[in-house]
């Protein structure tokens, strides 16, 4: 089972990770991924100032904006599920 982790220390917070969460928690519902795919929070992955952070497994993500997230989450976790 893949794991979303998404930083959500001030810096990441600040630039949108709460928004992150959110819609990467609808993805999950929308396409019922909730019992295939865990998602959670973290603090800090060293990566402060760079953009909102994030990791599938071990694989760390770093995005300007949440669509941007959305895009890469679309790509990784839905194009292996279907």
């Amino acid at each position: 089972m893949p794991t979303i982790t998404v930083c959500v220390g001030s810096s990441c917070h600040v630039k949108g990770a709460r928004n992150l969460l959110g819609m990467f928690n609808i993805l999950l519902n929308e396409y019922k991924l909730h019992d295939t795919v865990e998602l959670k929070g973290s603090f800090c992955m060293e990566r402060c100032g760079e953009g909102i952070n994030w990791k599938i497994d071990d694989e760390l993500f770093t995005n300007k904006n949440v669509e941007d997230a959305v895009a890469v989450f679309r790509e990784k976790i839905l194009g292996n599920t279907k």
